[in-house]
């Protein structure tokens, strides 16, 4: 019993979940201007950790083809067995339909539309028409990882604002650099599996360019929101954007002078981590403050 349940919980990527949630519950604060109503914070982080869990095991199910030949993603549970695909789509289905009937029962409307077209985005956009057919799919599929803040803005208050919009550029135009450092290294098993990542179809000079581009877009979208949110928030916006910055530009530099296959960059990939963590505990911060 426990290695199954151990398996579906696999299925729905708790990693890529806690990211989600990371933003989602400081964006709570800012849109009650202060501590969130306990019931809603239970519900957007439940219903936003089984929407995402939703997204990803149905991902598994599409894409268990691909995961078989990467070796990282070698061990999921559809490729080792451990979980039948009728079973993982059948999961995937039912925690997506209790997490959008969850916020249309306690919170309303706006949100749960919100969460169906955030999973049917991520599962029919992103994973069946963009990932294996453009190499800009990590960059419209922001949308998905952008989506939770909407979310819980919506939950709050029923309505979007141009706060909520910000927060979600930040979170959009992060991805990018994010998930293209985590590429560049393992853009071997996407090219094996034939899925053209801009790390696999364009040089690795071009793949920083394009993240600097996307880091200043970034860093740009965290100073926008910071009026409604004061001067902690405000400092730590500009030292860790800063940060994020001068780590992408040493990078470009470097690739300049060394050949690309020898270029790490996790470095950039954990910081970026950090920096989303760090940016949104100083969200909630600030509009504790306030």
């Amino acid at each position: 019993m426990g290695a199954a349940v151990r398996a579906y919980v696999a299925l729905t990527k708790p990693r890529i979940v806690e990211l989600l949630l990371i933003t989602a519950v400081p964006t709570l604060f800012l849109a009650y201007r202060g501590l969130p109503s306990l019931e809603v914070t239970l519900v957007v982080v439940v219903g936003g950790a089984l929407a995402a869990g939703s997204a990803n095991a149905l991902t598994c199910y599409i894409e268990r083809d691909i995961d078989e030949i990467m070796r990282r993603t070698s061990s999921r549970p559809l490729v080792r067995h451990t979980v039948a695909p009728r079973s993982a789509l059948v999961f995937g289905i039912a925690i997506g339909v209790i997490s959008v009937a969850l916020f249309a029962a306690t919170t309303n409307l706006l949100a749960a539309a919100l969460t169906l077209g955030a999973i049917l985005y991520y599962v029919f956009v992103y994973t069946l028409l963009l990932k294996r057919h453009t190499a800009q799919s990590t960059l419209w599929g922001g949308i998905c990882g952008a989506a939770p803040v909407l979310i819980a803005w919506a939950a709050a208050t029923g309505t979007l604002s141009w706060a909520a919009a910000g927060l979600f550029a930040v979170v959009f135009f992060w991805q990018p650099p994010h998930f293209w450092a985590l590429a560049i290294k393992y853009r071997d098993d996407y090219r094996s599996a034939g899925i053209p990542m801009l790390p696999v179809v364009a040089s690795i000079r071009r793949v920083l360019a394009e993240s600097i581009l996307h880091s200043w877009l970034m860093v740009a979208a965290s100073l926008a929101v910071w009026p409604a949110l004061g001067p902690v928030y405000g400092a730590a916006a500009l030292v860790l954007g800063a940060g994020f910055l001068y780590e992408v530009h040493r990078l470009y530099l470097r690739a300049r002078r060394v050949d690309g296959e020898q270029l790490v960059t996790m470095r950039l990939f954990h910081l970026s981590v950090l920096y989303l963590t760090l940016l949104f505990a100083a969200v909630a911060l600030g509009a504790f403050i306030r």
